[in-house]
Formats: C-alpha cells, structure tokens, sequence
C-alpha cells in the first residue's frame, strides 16, 4: 500500500511535545503535552502519559506500549504497574488472536483430507 505525499501531511491540531522518563530499569514514561501550530501548550487538550516496557518471551523481547491514566507525572509513576499489566494481557489477546488466525487459514488440498487416500497419501496439512 503506498502513500500520496498529500497523506502524509502532519495534522497541525494534533500536534504534542514529547518529554522521556526512565528509571533506566523497569522502562519509559513518555509525557505528550499538547501543543499549537507555535508551538505553545495547546490548553484546551489534555496532557497524555504513554507507558513503554518489555516482556521477555521464546522469540525474544517483545515491546509493550500503553496509555497510562494520569494527570500529572507522580501518578503516572505510581500507575505504571496497572497500566503495564492491562498492557501486557492487551498484547497476550492480540497474539492469541493472531495465532488463531493464522491456524485458520491452514488449508487441507484436494484428496488430501485424510478421509480417503489420495492420490499423493492423504491426510497431510498444507499451507498456502
């Protein structure tokens, strides 16, 4: 799928300030204040706080991103935790989502069912 250049324009009433905050161990607050075309703070949205860990799994380090709710930086720091854990079992279900649909996309070819022996043994599940 390819992009005009006229969709890639930024949005100009969408605009935020992005500052990191990091104990350097667990992971990343990233404060997003709202700002204008000037770029001064835009007061009429509100200032977001966007969490960001990792989970370890059998295919290495999968990265974790989530809002967290907050309206200031002390309670994002004391949020993180609950956030990350709604975070990580958000991504858990879209795994499992995507492994169940990539089983159901398993295709059984023609004579290959394993009901009756085909023409080249039967019963063997292919992919496409």
């Amino acid at each position: 799928m390819s992009q005009s250049a006229a969709d890639m324009q930024m949005d100009v009433t969408s605009l935020y300030r992005e500052e990191t905050y990091t104990d350097r161990k667990l992971g990343v607050i990233r404060r997003m204040t709202p700002v204008t075309a000037t770029g001064e703070v835009d007061t009429s949205r509100p200032v977001l706080y966007l969490g960001q860990a990792e989970i370890m799994s059998s295919m290495g380090p999968v990265p974790i991103n989530f809002e967290i709710p907050a309206a200031s930086l002390a309670e994002a720091v004391s949020g993180f935790a609950a956030a990350a854990q709604q975070g990580i079992e958000h991504t858990m279900q879209q795994i499992n989502e995507m492994r169940r649909q990539q089983a159901s996309q398993l295709v059984v070819a023609p004579g290959m069912s394993g009901l009756k022996e085909g023409p080249r043994g039967g019963g063997k599940i292919q992919i496409p």
